[in-house]
């Protein structure tokens, strides 16, 4: 197995468009790396110069120990698994899986014990006379990873693999692969634009705006300690809520105020941030903080706002809310069993302990 490490790499087209801008990270070996991103970002024309379908402006690409700048893709040693299965029609399941091996001019009986030990890895040794024409798109996508397991390449490269699945598959492909990471122990880069599954999945993320990478770190940490708005907006589902106001002298400390409402900051936000006293600021905080305190005899006024409830969206185990006041709306997450009622003014408390404070112009998270 190998590392893949990105060093200042850059994409420009022929029209001038610079897709990638000095990109830098590096996935480990046996690591499991998500670029995430919206559409646009750069992270598939990272994945594919990686892979060698793309050819590097500027920078380094290296597979182990050795930059492929200039190395063709069949001699990377990588597998790559692409969004539309890329399948063979004519051909059968097996035929499909065994194709690369035959190229390779392995011997019958060497391709035949790969197959039929990635199809059972991948529970499809009932397919192999099949043809895709009469699979599922699950199934297609289980036979497009059983032809690239077969070849046991050093990395696998994932191109939104699960996009053209329904949700149910979408999150049952999700753990296969996981489980596929966890038993191979290869190096993964996987590319996805859903934040869900790179939070999922991943052993480390790397979040990509416009070309440029905005955050490298492990899953939980960019949820919980965003580097900027972009990314804290980005991950997260329900997303953050967004509000502007300016940081003020309060009763003991620093609030933060907007048109509708004053907070009161907690003793360490109001100690860093006292240089942003009297200037814009933009608070972020997520929709698990925000709680429903019309029983809650401790809360705190200073951190208290009393919203209206205007839709409820009922998930079962929990009850996504949306709030307004009279010029912000927030979204909330509420326990079922204390659903406020519609269209009623109550209270509810900001856990600012959990906020996040972005400077207005640079966007870059200041605690």
């Amino acid at each position: 197995m190998a590392k893949v490490t990105v060093t200042n790499v850059n994409k420009v087209y022929d029209n001038g468009f610079q897709a990638v801008k000095n990109a830098c990270f590096v996935a480990e070996d046996k690591e499991f790396v998500v670029l995430v991103g919206p559409s646009g970002c750069g992270k598939t024309t990272i994945l594919r110069m990686i892979a060698g379908l793309e050819t590097i402006t500027g920078g380094e690409i290296a597979i182990g120990d050795k930059v492929v700048n200039n190395v063709l893709p069949k001699d990377r040693d990588i597998a790559m698994v692409f969004q539309n299965y890329a399948l063979y029609p004519h051909m059968t399941v097996y035929e499909n899986m065994a194709f690369a091996l035959k190229l390779r001019k392995e011997s019958k009986a060497s391709i035949d014990k790969k197959v039929q030990h990635a199809a059972d890895l991948l529970g499809i040794q009932s397919m192999l006379k099949s043809r895709p024409g009469q699979l599922s798109g699950g199934q297609r996508q289980r036979v497009a990873l059983g032809r690239a397991i077969v070849r046991n390449p050093k990395v696998f490269l994932f191109d939104e693999p699960l996009s053209n699945l329904d949700a149910k598959l979408r999150v049952q492909m999700r753990s296969e692969i996981v489980k596929l990471h966890q038993q191979l122990q290869n190096t993964m880069v996987y590319v996805t634009h859903d934040q869900v599954e790179a939070m999922t999945m991943a052993d480390k993320i790397v979040v990509m705006k416009d070309g440029v990478i905005q955050q490298i770190d492990l899953p939980l940490t960019v949820y919980n300690k965003p580097t900027n708005l972009f990314v804290a907006g980005f991950i997260g589902s329900p997303a953050i809520n967004i509000v502007s106001g300016m940081l003020k002298s309060g009763d003991k400390g620093l609030d933060f105020v907007c048109d509708d409402y004053s907070l009161a900051l907690t003793s360490n936000q109001a100690e860093v941030l006292t240089a942003y006293k009297d200037k814009p600021v933009i608070m972020g905080i997520r929709p698990e903080d925000i709680y429903d305190s019309r029983f809650d005899s401790m809360a705190a006024e200073s951190r208290t706002v009393n919203v209206i409830c205007e839709i409820v969206e009922p998930l079962g185990n929990e009850y996504i809310v949306y709030l307004k006041t009279a010029n912000h709306s927030f979204t909330a997450r509420f326990d079922p069993k204390d659903l406020p009622p519609k269209g009623e003014l109550f209270p509810v408390t900001f856990d600012m302990s959990k906020v996040h404070f972005f400077d207005k112009d640079t966007e870059v998270c200041l605690i």
